[in-house]
């Protein structure tokens, strides 16, 4: 299984920026999805999650602004971030809950990581 991101990128503060994540691969079908990121010095952080019926979840610092969502079909998640600040910098990874094969097992899987960097 793997996780493609892209959509990162360099904008100026209060701008905005989608990001999309594709899995792909063997598996019978993707629980939670979800967005982090890591900015330098600091520890990996959830921005957002969506679970496959639709329901989702926040970060406080991202209530408001970035909106998670998903297309099933295509086995991919979005962030459509918006409103964005300097400290939105950071490398943002995309993260999945995948159920492989016959025996429902679930295992997670990590993207390679997209830049996003807000200039003030």
């Amino acid at each position: 299984v793997q996780l493609q991101a892209s959509g990162g990128g360099l904008v100026q503060a209060g701008g905005s920026l989608r990001l999309s994540c594709a899995a792909s691969g063997r598996f019978f079908s993707i629980s939670r999805m979800g967005w982090y990121r890591q900015a330098p010095g600091k520890q990996r952080e959830l921005v957002a999650a969506i679970a496959s019926g639709g329901i989702t979840n926040y970060a406080d610092s991202a209530k408001g602004r970035f909106t998670i969502s998903r297309d099933n079909a295509k086995n991919t998640v979005f962030l459509q971030m918006n409103s964005l600040e300097p400290e939105d910098t950071a490398v943002y990874y995309c993260n999945a809950a995948v159920i492989l094969g016959s025996s429902r097992s679930i295992s997670n899987y990590w993207g390679q990581g997209t830049q996003v960097t807000v200039s003030s």
